[in-house]
């Protein structure tokens, strides 16, 4: 397929609600190509979910993979490539944590976003069936910053304290030394 180049903040599509797909839409070649490029945009770019406002297409689809294991926000569960099609979150606890998110849309720079930590997932999958599926801790973190994106959200908007917002090159300096230096205690 292709590799897509993923828009910045400050382009106006990332900054409208993303219409929802029809049924019909959903198994179109389309949709089907669209979905191929995404999935070879994330792998090139290095990211672990891509919304497809991300690549300049105002539909609700975002893809999502986590690899699993252990990282620096603690063992991760996999959650295998997955495409999530006019998807929704129902927070099942609100009791919120926050980490320090990345953006391919916002290249440089890492914020602290405190999201709710126990969410359910609805959406329907590329041939349109349902999926559902909850979420904890960091994972629950990751797919409400894709969703949002469908909403025209970028994690810059949720950040509480902007002393919090930082270049990547000073978060890899002086505050990922801290967060290991916690883990390890």
């Amino acid at each position: 397929m292709a590799v897509r180049k993923i828009i910045r903040m400050g382009h106006p599509v990332l900054r409208r609600p993303a219409r929802p797909l029809q049924p019909g839409e959903i198994r179109s070649d389309a949709v089907q190509r669209l979905v191929a490029d995404m999935i070879d945009t994330l792998r090139d770019y290095g990211g672990i979910g891509l919304a497809a406002p991300q690549v300049a297409e105002p539909i609700r689809i975002a893809i999502i993979e986590l690899p699993g294991g252990q990282s620096r926000y603690g063992e991760l569960p996999r959650v295998p490539l997955t495409a999530f099609v006019n998807p929704e979150i129902e927070v099942l606890d609100p009791a919120t944590a926050g980490y320090w998110e990345g953006c391919l849309s916002v290249p440089g720079l890492r914020g602290y976003v405190e999201r709710p930590q126990h969410i359910r997932v609805r959406a329907l999958d590329l041939s349109g069936g349902r999926l559902e599926m909850t979420f904890q801790g960091f994972p629950a973190t990751v797919f409400q910053h894709e969703f949002d994106h469908l909403d025209g959200t970028l994690y810059v908007d949720r950040i509480t304290d902007t002393s919090r917002l930082v270049f990547e090159e000073e978060f890899e300096r002086y505050v990922l030394p801290d967060m290991l230096e916690e883990t390890a205690e």
